[in-house]
This record gives C-alpha cells, sequence and structure tokens, in this order.
C-alpha cells in the first residue's frame, strides 16, 4: 500500500509519463515532461527505490559537488504533482524516469499503487520513435489505447502492436489490466536526424497533449528551439546532394500519402486547433508569437500580371504604395509506417504501439 502524506487533494488528476531509453527517441519524450515540469513548478513527492529497478553498471550514478561535499545522485523515477488552470483547473502527476533494467511487472504495479492513491482519472504515456518521415514536416503524432471504448470516445486508434516492446507498452497493458484508461502518445522521429535532443518533437507531443486533455500549455522557448533545429538539419542536408535528394523523396512521398486525408472536416479540426494554440498564454503572461512548430513559408513571388496591374495603379494615383501580401499557413500533420535500422524501436515496429 502506497501512503502519501504530503500531497493535497488533487483535482481531476491525470498521470502523465515518459521513460529515458528505447521509447525516447531523441529524448523527444522526456523532454515533453520536463517541460510541463519546468513550466508550472514541478514538487517532487515520490521517487522509486533504484535498488529494485536499475543495474547500475547500465545506467551509473553520477558524483558531484555540492559546496565542497560530494554527492551521489541514482539513476531513478521520480513522481511530481504541478496544478494547470487553463482553461479548467485540474491536476497532473508527472512520471519521469529511466526505463528500468528489471522487474517491470512490479514497477508498473508500483506506478499503479500511486495512480490509485491519487485518484488518477487517466494515465497518458508518452513517447518517441524513429521512422522515415522528413525533418522538414510536421512531426507525426499518433495516439493508441487498448480501450476499445475509449478509442472510440477520444478517436485513437486500437493497439494492434505485436512484437517487442519496452517500458511504454508494458505500463499500457499493466493499466488495461488494472482498469485504468490509459493513451500512448507517439511522436515519429526522423532516422536521420536521430541525435537528442529534438524540439521540433518535444513541440509536437506538448501539443498533442493538449488537444487530448483540452490544456493550455504555454510553449516556453520549445517554439524558437524548434525552429532552429530545423534550419540547422536544413544547412546540414544543404551541404551533402545525397541527404538533400532523400529528404526531397521523403517529403513528395508523405504529400502524396496525406492527400487522401485533406478533407473538408480534418482541415477543420486542424484550424480549430491553430485557434486554442493563438489563444495560449505565455509564462510570462504575453502571447507567444508561435505556438506550434510550422516552418512559414516565403512570400510567393508577385506574378507578371499582378506587377502590370500595380503598376497601372501606381501610375493612376502617384503617390500611393501598392498593399503587399504574404501567405504562411500550417501544414498538416501525416503519417509514415517505415523500419529505421537504430536500436531505438521504429514506426513499423511499434507502429501497433504496444
Amino acid at each position: 500500500m502506497v501512503e502519501l502524506e504530503d500531497v493535497p487533494e488533487l483535482i481531476d488528476p491525470v498521470m502523465v509519463c515518459a521513460f529515458e531509453g528505447w521509447n525516447d527517441a531523441g529524448d523527444a519524450a522526456s523532454a515533453a515532461v520536463g517541460h510541463l515540469d519546468e513550466t508550472w513548478g514541478g514538487k517532487v513527492f515520490a521517487a522509486l527505490d533504484a535498488e529494485d529497478y536499475y543495474d547500475f553498471q547500465v545506467n551509473r550514478p553520477t558524483v558531484w559537488l555540492d559546496g565542497g561535499v560530494r554527492r551521489i545522485t541514482w539513476p531513478t523515477t521520480r513522481l511530481s504533482v504541478v496544478r494547470v488552470t487553463e482553461p479548467t483547473t485540474r491536476d497532473l502527476v508527472l512520471v519521469r524516469g529511466i526505463e528500468p533494467s528489471m522487474r517491470w511487472r512490479s514497477y508498473c504495479n508500483e506506478l499503479l499503487g500511486f495512480a490509485h492513491e491519487l485518484g488518477v482519472e487517466l494515465v497518458v504515456i508518452l513517447g518517441a520513435l524513429l521512422g522515415d518521415t522528413p525533418h522538414s514536416r510536421p512531426v507525426p503524432v499518433s495516439g493508441v489505447t487498448s480501450d476499445a471504448a475509449l478509442a472510440r470516445r477520444l478517436d485513437l486508434e486500437e493497439s494492434r502492436y505485436e512484437g517487442p516492446t519496452g517500458i511504454v507498452g508494458v505500463l499500457q497493458e499493466a493499466c488495461a489490466h488494472a482498469g485504468v484508461p490509459a493513451v500512448t502518445l507517439w511522436a515519429a522521429v526522423p532516422h536521420y536526424v536521430a541525435q537528442p535532443p529534438n524540439p521540433k518533437a518535444t513541440l509536437a507531443l506538448i501539443n498533442k497533449l493538449e488537444d487530448l486533455l483540452d490544456l493550455r500549455i504555454p510553449p516556453g522557448e520549445l517554439s524558437e528551439d524548434a525552429r532552429a533545429w530545423q534550419l540547422g538539419v536544413d544547412q546540414l542536408a544543404a551541404e551533402d546532394s545525397e541527404v538533400a535528394e532523400y529528404v526531397q523523396q521523403l517529403e513528395e512521398a508523405q504529400d502524396t500519402a496525406e492527400l487522401p486525408e485533406a478533407s473538408g472536416d480534418a482541415i477543420a479540426r486542424e484550424f480549430e486547433r491553430y485557434l486554442r494554440r493563438r489563444e495560449n498564454l505565455g509564462p510570462t503572461g504575453e502571447k507567444p508569437a508561435v505556438g506550434h512548430a510550422t516552418a512559414e513559408r516565403p512570400a510567393e513571388p508577385e506574378s507578371k500580371e499582378s506587377k502590370e496591374a500595380t503598376d497601372s495603379e501606381a501610375d493612376a494615383e502617384p503617390g500611393t504604395e501598392p498593399d503587399a501580401a504574404s501567405e504562411s499557413g500550417p501544414e498538416a500533420d501525416s503519417k509514415t509506417d517505415s523500419e529505421a535500422g537504430d536500436d531505438r524501436p521504429s514506426e513499423s515496429d511499434e507502429n501497433g504501439k504496444g
């Protein structure tokens, strides 16, 4: 039995989990939970005993100096609580740790013990996998669950995956057996830029979590970091013709695959998400310049006909200046299924999101 004395009564609590390791390509998932913790000043109320779940030759402790005193930080999993007030007040129980080395069933049961004692109504697990997705397009994020009724209610995929899995899949199934509603959100990270961090994938998970829980999550510096990350990868790709050609192939394949999904309903849903994020307030109370990681398209060149019309206007009304117009717009989400040659899960490995 888990006993909690220092945690106040929570309001409509949801548990949000992420684990470093195999299910965390580009550190996107663990960085997303870290962003939530930093944004709202999470207060750690519990940590699992590292001796029970970790092989310290695989996940080694670290030594650091505290005012000249040597201290050791052990790899573990910590739980903290943050309170969200927009648009309504509710609490998030944040679980952030390293995928355990052993005793996974006991590990999941201990987390579920905390969920039971805190009255958690839903568990959301964040993960990231490697896939054949271009860095220049919006990061595909899919939501899956093992609960058929929950899949219908939240418009999610029902998990059909069979094969190797990580702690994300094991925890989701543990929740299902315990009768706790659980959802897993997977972000697809380009396999050719798998090195962490990947702020664009982190921001995509944050945006999907907003939609799922109807929250307002300030993006902070993630929007600017995501743009800088994409520009950096653009520059690297431009320096290698083979990489640039490969990225172009991925773009064309994804654009072709998403054409059937560009229905009126899909466009309306994306526009509603865009409007909700525009209303999002940053930590200082100011509206962020950009609420999601999509690059603006440059202004299209003026056609010959419009230029002649503008010249005629200028001749007819001396002293007036023509209006300048530029175009930008949100790009539609897409999803690809493929394999990646890496020890992390690929989209083909986890497309059922086990």
